[in-house]
């Protein structure tokens, strides 16, 4: 008998040991960990992601016009005073990048909406309408399809901008978040590993290595094809928390 408890015992070990080095079961498991790397140092890159409530008070669901990206409080000393600036900034390693925004207005509020990006010397390289969303949601604008390519290195700023009216004997109010995208050229060591990945672990890769831009559009592209994965949804979750915008990632994308 107690032979027969110990081979038991031992099986155990050895069946949760095999569970606990499983690939698909480590990939659902793992909780995603996205690691910001501080904004450039010599360069200033203020924007606003849209911290405050929505310029044109018409949101029905309690939450601002929103950027998906990190934001960033940093000290800049200016003469004999000192000054807070908010630097809202990401990294992508493509050169075309997919951007992502939470659009808090009715269809029937949104009198249109523009996306435009620019140089660091405030050339405008892309500008483009953009439907309004039927609902309340996170709609993506994409780069694709248009002769748009971001270099290596080079910092670029762009604006989400939103017309929005919310009562007909009201004027119009432009709502509008800011910010900046840099491209980043990935190691040999990094691009192979991505390549031996599933979509969910290359997420949790960009993310690992301060890749925002890349890593959350993985996830998105992931979640709109459907999938009910739980462990994709914590993935989501934690990856907007991490950046203080765990409260959009109930939201649903457009």
């Amino acid at each position: 008998m107690l032979q027969q408890l110990a081979s038991l015992m031992a099986f155990s070990i050895i069946f949760i040991n095999c569970l606990s080095t499983s690939p698909a079961l480590a990939e659902k498991s793992a909780s995603i960990l996205f690691n910001p790397p501080p904004p450039p140092p010599d360069r200033g890159v203020p924007g606003d992601r849209g911290e405050g409530a929505s310029r044109g008070n018409c949101s029905t669901l309690g939450l601002p016009l929103t950027a998906l990206v990190p934001s960033y409080k940093q000290r800049l000393n200016q003469g004999a005073g000192e000054t807070t600036i908010t630097q809202v900034w990401g990294l992508t390693s493509v050169e075309q990048p997919s951007f992502w925004f939470y659009i808090p207005y009715k269809q029937s509020s949104i009198q249109g909406i523009e996306f435009v990006l620019q140089t660091d010397k405030n050339k405008t390289i892309h500008r483009a309408e953009i439907s309004a969303p039927p609902v309340p949601g996170i709609v993506r604008v994409q780069l694709q399809n248009n002769k748009v390519f971001l270099e290596n290195d080079k910092l670029y700023h762009w604006f989400f901008k939103v017309k929005v009216i919310c009562n007909p004997k009201q004027s119009v109010t432009l709502d509008y978040v800011e910010g900046w995208v840099q491209r980043v050229n990935l190691n040999v060591a990094l691009r192979d590993q991505l390549k031996q990945s599933s979509p969910q672990q290359q997420a949790a890769i960009y993310a690992k290595n301060g890749i925002w831009y890349d890593a959350l559009t993985t996830l998105a592209e992931l979640r709109l094809t459907g999938s009910q994965d739980s462990g994709l949804t914590e993935d989501w979750k934690n990856l907007l928390k991490v950046i203080q915008l765990e409260k959009i990632a109930t939201k649903p994308l457009i």
